[in-house]
């Protein structure tokens, strides 16, 4: 429950930017993750999914016109970085680097799960 209460009271400090932004990073790291997930574990990928599609729907409706271009950005820049987190997690030849790469790979994730109520 800590890291829920954690992320729920940064989030909910945090200025409107920070909070577009972090919605942003977590659409583009769960995308990675789905996309991650339709190569290993199919079954996960409809969870995240749909996880992916409630945190889309909050950022859509966050989003100011004028300011679609960096939110874009945001969300790919955020995919690319949790896609090389996975890959190394998965294809690395040393086991502690892959061992460090999933661990962040998964707390990335969990903590955008961490405000969604799946």
């Amino acid at each position: 429950m800590g890291g829920f209460f954690s992320a729920t009271v940064a989030v909910a400090r945090s200025s409107g930017d920070d909070q577009l932004r972090f919605f942003a990073t977590c659409a583009g790291r769960l995308s990675a993750q789905m996309e991650f997930q339709w190569l290993f574990d199919g079954d996960a990928s409809e969870q995240t999914k749909r996880q992916r599609a409630s945190v889309v729907d909050i950022l859509e409706a966050m989003t100011p016109d004028a300011r679609g271009r960096e939110i874009l950005s945001w969300r790919i820049e955020a995919k690319q970085a949790q896609a090389v987190l996975l890959s190394r997690g998965t294809f690395d030849q040393d086991p502690r680097g892959a061992r460090i790469a999933n661990i962040l790979a998964l707390r990335r994730i969990d903590e955008c799960r961490s405000l969604l109520l799946s």
